[in-house]
């Protein structure tokens, strides 16, 4: 099974993802899966937000202090991106024994089941929902020890052969402790657009903050190599 993890730009990383969608839906793969780690910094949200009173303003300072602005794809809020996250991304086909009722939330199960089963393997005490105080907050945090540890977000396609809808199914894990300025850099964002919320530092924790020489990379890709087997017993 192919694995495919690499050191990218964000820009990069976040148009390797989409290849990856459109290859899918193309028929030219039978899956992706991609773990990609930023080499720089940039604070990613939903294209909406490009409509938000003030944010021209905010991305300019933002940039000023080391935070340029993307878009995105994926809805949800603003999401940091740096060296310090590994981002986790599964493209599939959705298989026709599935229907479509549940297949968001099976999506998420699929990026989320293997995560907790490792964290819980390495001692902590895994969960999935909502942290008061995190950034971009969701039912399907992954959560270490009572924290917010990974973001996730999808996006559907329809894909092109066999007509079935394809799906991106993405993570970002907070590897290492870059927890203050990241949430400054949400909370710059968020005051200069007008929007309430604001987030906590002490919201999220990072991976290496508990296991410290966690093999994450050797795990996940175990764990997601099961995934895409079942996946693909199931086409």
């Amino acid at each position: 099974m192919m694995i495919e993890q690499t050191d990218l730009t964000v820009e990069a990383g976040l148009q390797a993802e989409q290849d990856l969608l459109a290859a899918v839906c193309r028929g030219e793969r039978d899956y992706g899966l991609l773990f990609w780690r930023p080499t720089d910094r940039a604070l990613v949200m939903p294209r909406r937000m490009s409509q938000l009173e003030g944010f021209k303003a905010a991305s300019i300072e933002l940039a000023d202090s080391g935070w340029p602005v993307l878009l995105r794809e994926t809805g949800g809020e603003p999401v940091p991106q740096s060296s310090a996250v590994i981002n986790i991304a599964l493209i599939y086909a959705a298989p026709r024994s599935e229907g479509d009722r549940d297949r968001i939330e099976i999506a998420y199960k699929r990026l989320c089941d293997p995560l907790c089963e490792v964290l819980t393997g390495w001692g902590g005490i895994a969960s999935l929902g909502e942290i008061e105080g995190a950034f971009c907050d969701g039912r399907y945090n992954v959560n270490l020890n009572g924290r917010k540890l990974v973001g996730t977000a999808q996006r559907w396609r329809q894909g092109q052969v066999g007509k079935r809808p394809v799906v991106l199914v993405h993570g970002a894990l907070l590897l290492d402790n870059e927890r203050e300025s990241m949430v400054a850099a949400v909370n710059r964002f968020n005051e200069r657009c007008g929007l309430e919320q604001r987030c906590l530092a002490q919201s999220h924790i990072a991976l290496h903050e508990v296991v410290p020489e966690a093999p994450w990379l050797e795990r996940l890709g175990r764990a997601y190599t099961d995934v895409i087997d079942d996946l693909l017993a199931k086409s």
